[in-house]
């Protein structure tokens, strides 16, 4: 039975994540990095994009790709 899952680079602070939580994270991370990448009406809209990213104007593709990494190593931990 799955429990949790433990995130983090360094070992003294990580972050505990129910499995349930990791999963549905991991789900979200990946449709996330979808909306940032695809054409569309679909498509996350650049100010949409500018609040995520902090008021910064460019980096869609960038955190697209961010999101799907970490969706990526959320799954080969769970």
């Amino acid at each position: 039975m799955p429990g949790s899952v433990t995130i983090g680079h360094h070992l003294e602070n990580p972050a505990m994540v129910e499995h349930a939580d990791a999963e549905r994270m991991a789900l979200l991370l990946d449709e996330l990095g979808h909306l940032l990448a695809v054409q569309g009406p679909n498509r996350l809209s650049d100010e949409q994009v500018s609040a995520l990213l902090g008021g910064a104007e460019e980096g869609r593709t960038e955190l697209a790709q961010w999101c799907r990494e970490r969706a990526a190593q959320l799954h080969d931990r769970l």
